[in-house]
């Protein structure tokens, strides 16, 4: 959990706010008499407060960076106060009635300012113009990226959010973007120190703290024990409490998030500490070798995204608006979160939710492509304290398990041609992994993303950013014959948002010009990443992308949505099944920054994409997977990732489109807690049966292979499909039938068909979405969808890639 300030108080205004031109204000004595100020919510962003006021539009950004901007409010109060500035961006002046009394040149570091109030006050902020910064002659780097412009910003601490051509819209960070708050010197415990850890199955709780001010014994309760504390050095407080048979923290696939409160008391006054998560995180094997994590000893495959801030204009940092998106990532059996050094550091409430639902975070610095000029003792000290604050912020976070030295800036170098001694970026990680030894001696440091390896984007070593499956548009063999071992980085498509998503933005022909605003691209590439996804609706289905476009764009669509649904199930079969060497997958990137398809699984509504509902199938911790094993026939692999073993059935079918059975084999079997079971074709059969038409003897006796695992009373867990001769889209009448049911469940839609069925998805008339969509059904198959989001008795549509039947229900 990020550290309580229970007795802050937020000093959020009313704040007023101007856009003025660079330099016109010196001080803020000048801006009386100006006219043109408007209101601005604190925290917040000068984009977020023009767009409240009318005055934004996202398809046309107003540039702010070329501006100064002004913020001011009132403070009334007597005494000496402390006050916070938990994050401004990015070169800001803050004056107190006329008279500076801080300058900050990072967005990613908090300040606080004494001050002694006497009646009432003005305080004002001012956002100097970043652009004319930028523009002032800076030393050049070894080495010139083409993620970001201009080359100064590796002189700068500021979110490269707004400057990267082709990733996202310009939309310029500007203002005091995360809280501003007061509270009255010596009020509190300060300098906690606060640390969780395990010892031979007991919760060990470590805490001290400074409090001149406290008054009689200071007693430290968590999980209903609690212990006195000694007051080592005037003032200052320490302890240890132990907690055998504590119960631990889990990630949420794996067993149950348990957080823990603790509590000071002192002279009858109680304080908050926050709450606390007991937990081990170790590496299973060396680094080079791959990373590999396991929590409380049980190796967990990390699965899940990279993020992006859900809403770019804003910068939000409360719960309500981090809320929907990690709950859709826990929904989708996400395990992991990847805040990458493209991007910023996210507030306390971020890592409060993940600490809660239990999803593992990996936490980058915000370094990324640049050559940084670490030589420099002014920009290394700002860096240093950085880091401090950063860990220090987040130092009672179990979810938090990795920190990385950030983004491509060792494969930058790299690619580029320079040798390991200049792209090794040796500077950056000895700050980290100095200060992580300091203040979070539990986590995993990770020097770089990628690195570990012969060069830092060598697949078979540390960690790797594959796109062999994705931009390379490499086949489905290659997610196992790269010998991927950790991919924080993968599969990055031009994902299609549902049609309603589609319409609210205005794009619903993807032959508009405006269309391609909202297709991603990599700077100086003479490709993009919708020219990606349809290279595999080529591979996958037989048609000519670019002729479907052109004549019938609601197919293309429909295929590309289904294609990328494939492509992530496909890669994250492989790397799950039992005998990988692949120990985790993180998907680029997690939500859209704008209307249109883009990188995300989830779009900028909100809305999940057929990636995610892909996603949520191919993480399911109950798993079945079919490999092609060649020679060897199918492999299915059965997975347990659950605390709890488990009563299953195992059917195993081939059969033709048409539903012929052309083999078949049942079995009961038991699934022990955390384990993985595998099991061949053959040895489920009993007998020989060319499963993957390996051998050639004739023409196959069957279109696909049916995998389904299921509870002994058969409730359904998984299922898997393999296809020997490729996937048939080709529209034909296939039986597909769906009706509205309702139960104790509540009102649900069943969905059934009588040949084999690909892409099934559903489409609402309303709002809501259904809890699976994009999946294939077996000949004589049947699903029951649940509903969210939706009122009364649903109505809408169900298609599939190869059916030629529109089923209302």
């Amino acid at each position: 959990m990020a550290l309580p300030r229970t007795v802050d108080r937020p000093l959020d205004g009313p704040w007023d706010m101007i856009v003025i031109e660079p330099g016109a204000c010196a001080g803020p004595e000048e801006l009386k008499g100006l006219t043109g100020f408007i209101p601005a919510p604190v925290p917040g962003t000068a984009a977020g407060a023009l767009r409240a006021a009318g005055r934004w539009s996202d398809r046309e950004p107003t540039p702010l960076h070329g501006s100064d901007i002004w913020y001011r409010t009132q403070i009334e109060g007597r005494g000496r106060e402390i006050l916070r500035f938990e994050g401004l961006a990015t070169l800001c002046e803050i004056w107190l009635d006329g008279q500076l009394v801080l300058s900050s040149r990072s967005m990613f570091l908090a300040h606080e300012v004494a001050v002694d109030l006497d009646g009432t006050h003005t305080l004002a902020l001012a956002f100097r113009s970043l652009a004319q910064d930028l523009a002032r002659p800076h030393k050049r780097g070894r080495w010139r990226p083409q993620l970001a412009t201009p080359g100064s910003l590796r002189h700068a601490r500021t979110t490269l959010l707004g400057f990267m051509p082709g990733w996202c819209p310009s939309v310029d960070a500007v203002g005091p973007y995360r809280p501003v708050t007061r509270r009255g010197e010596g009020a509190r415990p300060t300098d906690i120190d606060l640390r969780a850890s395990v010892e031979e199955g007991a919760g060990i709780l470590a805490v001290g703290f400074s409090f001149p001010k406290a008054r009689g014994p200071v007693t430290l309760s968590c999980d209903g024990r609690e212990r006195g504390l000694a007051e080592t050095t005037p003032g200052r407080f320490e302890g240890r409490l132990e907690l055998p048979g504590v119960a631990l923290w889990w990630p949420h696939t794996h067993g149950e998030p348990r957080l823990h409160a603790v509590t000071v008391e002192a002279g009858g006054e109680a304080f908050d500490l926050g709450r606390v998560g007991f937990r081990t995180i170790t590496q299973t094997r060396p680094f080079a070798e791959g990373l590999s994590l396991a929590v409380n000893g049980v190796p967990v495959f990390c699965r899940g995204a990279c993020w992006t801030p859900p809403d770019l204009v804003g910068l939000p940092g409360d719960r309500a608006s981090y809320a929907p998106s990690l709950s859709l990532a826990v929904e989708a059996g996400m395990t992991m979160i990847r805040v990458g050094g493209t991007m910023l550091y996210e507030a306390n409430a971020f890592h409060d939710l993940c600490d809660e639902l239990g999803l593992l975070v990996w936490q980058d610095l915000m370094l990324a492509n640049f050559d940084y000029p670490t030589d420099d003792p002014a920009f290394r000290s700002a860096l240093q304290t950085e880091i401090a604050q950063l860990l220090d912020r987040v130092q009672a976070s179990p979810s938090l398990c990795i920190v990385g030295g950030g983004s491509e800036v060792e494969q930058q170098a790299a690619m580029l041609g320079f040798p390991e001694s200049v792209w090794r970026a040796k500077a950056v990680e000895a700050m980290l992994r100095e200060a992580a030894a300091e203040i979070r001696p539990d986590l995993v440091v990770v020097p770089n993303s990628p690195s570990g390896g012969d060069l830092p984007f060598s697949t078979n070593a540390g960690v790797t950013h594959y796109y062999g499956v994705g931009a390379y548009g490499r086949p489905f063999e290659d997610a196992r014959r790269a010998d991927v071992r950790f991919a924080s980085e993968c599969l990055a498509f031009a994902n299609v948002p549902e049609p309603v998503s589609l319409a609210e933005a205005g794009l619903t022909d993807p032959r508009d010009p405006a269309w391609a605003l909202g297709v991603p691209r990599d700077r100086g590439a003479d490709w993009d990443f919708e020219g990606v996804r349809d290279h595999y609706v080529g591979s996958l289905y037989g048609v000519d992308p670019q002729a479907l476009r052109r004549d019938d764009p609601e197919r293309y669509l429909t295929l590309g949505r289904a294609a990328v649904a494939e492509v992530m199930e496909a890669t994250f079969s492989e790397w799950r099944r039992a005998g990988s060497i692949t120990a985790g997958g993180l998907v680029w990137l997690y939500h859209d920054l704008a209307p249109g398809a883009g990188w995300g699984v989830v779009d900028v509504a909100g809305r999940p994409k057929s990636a995610w509902y892909a996603l949520k199938r191919a993480f399911r911790p109950v798993q079945a997977v079919l490999t092609d094993e060649g020679l060897n026939g199918l492999h299915a692999h059965l997975l347990n990732e659950t605390a709890d073993s488990i009563e299953a059935t195992v059917t195993l079918t081939f059969a033709t489109a048409a539903g012929k059975v052309a083999a078949k084999a049942e079995r009961a079997l038991t699934l022990a807690p955390r384990s993985a079971l595998v099991l061949s074709s053959a040895a489920l059969l009993g007998r020989f049966f060319d499963a993957t038409a390996a051998y050639r003897f004739g023409p196959a006796a069957h279109d696909l292979a049916h995998l389904r695992l299921t509870c002994a009373d058969g409730t359904f867990l998984a299922e898997a499909f393999h296809y020997p001769a490729g996937r048939d889209a080709t529209p034909r009448e296939i039986g597909l039938s769906a009706a509205l049911v309702e139960d104790r469940d509540g009102v649900g839609l069943r969905v059934a068909t009588e040949r084999h069925a690909l892409g099934v998805h559903v489409v609402l008339d309303g709002e809501g979405r259904p809890s699976d969509t994009w999946f294939p059904l077996a000949p004589g198959g049947e699903r029951r969808l649940a509903f969210t989001g939706t009122e009364g008795r649903p109505s809408g549509t169900v298609r599939a890639v190869n059916g030629s039947e529109v089923v209302r229900f």
